[in-house]
């Protein structure tokens, strides 16, 4: 029914948005991570899922493509809601979602509100077809700010590996805090399996 909706923020609330576009306010569910980066006045282009359902109509809405996709793509899997589907996307970006499916990492999908151990095994069974596990590395790191990991790639390239292969390995290691060597170590280490 909607793609998006272009308009002004002029409110911000825990769950949700509310845009104005042409004098009508549209109060737009969202995840966390949409909400910590918008700002009261700022014109935007939200892409919208319409939610028709008993209770009422309800839009959730997204800054970007690839976080309505993965939305779309947690409804599928039984069990898993709206609320549930924001819940995940609050706590995870979609490419830490691709990642945690493709690794099998339920420890990851666990993190978001509502999620056990029974419901992220589901989530990778029923979606593991559906993601595309010829991730780059470039995308999966969008998230992460962090010179170590350049560093770290340049060392290993310089070592005589190819990108290729430091990707590969890269993708499946939780880097966040480990410094340049650890990372080092840490590709060393599996591509020595």
């Amino acid at each position: 029914m909607y793609d998006y909706i272009l308009g002004e923020v002029v409110e911000i609330r825990e769950d949700y948005l509310v845009l104005d576009n042409n004098g009508i306010g549209y109060k737009i569910y969202t995840s966390k991570n949409s909400l910590s980066t918008l700002v009261d006045k700022e014109r935007v282009k939200i892409y919208i899922y319409f939610n028709l359902r008993e209770d009422g109509i309800f839009l959730y809405g997204f800054l970007t493509k690839e976080e309505l996709n993965m939305f779309e793509l947690l409804l599928l899997v039984s069990k898993i809601g709206p609320k549930i589907g924001i819940g995940i996307l609050s706590t995870l970006s979609p490419n830490e979602i691709k990642l945690a499916i493709i690794n099998n990492d339920v420890d990851s999908l666990c993190k978001a509100p509502g999620i056990g151990k029974k419901t992220a095994n589901r989530i990778i069974l029923e979606l593991k077809d559906r993601i595309d596990d010829n991730i780059n590395i470039d995308d999966t790191l969008d998230f992460i700010d962090d010179t170590n990991v350049e560093e770290a790639i340049r060392a290993l390239c310089a070592l005589g590996y190819t990108k290729k292969e430091i990707d590969e390995v890269i993708c499946k290691i939780d880097i966040k805090d480990l410094t340049t060597e650890d990372i080092i170590k840490s590709v060393l280490k599996r591509m020595s399996k």
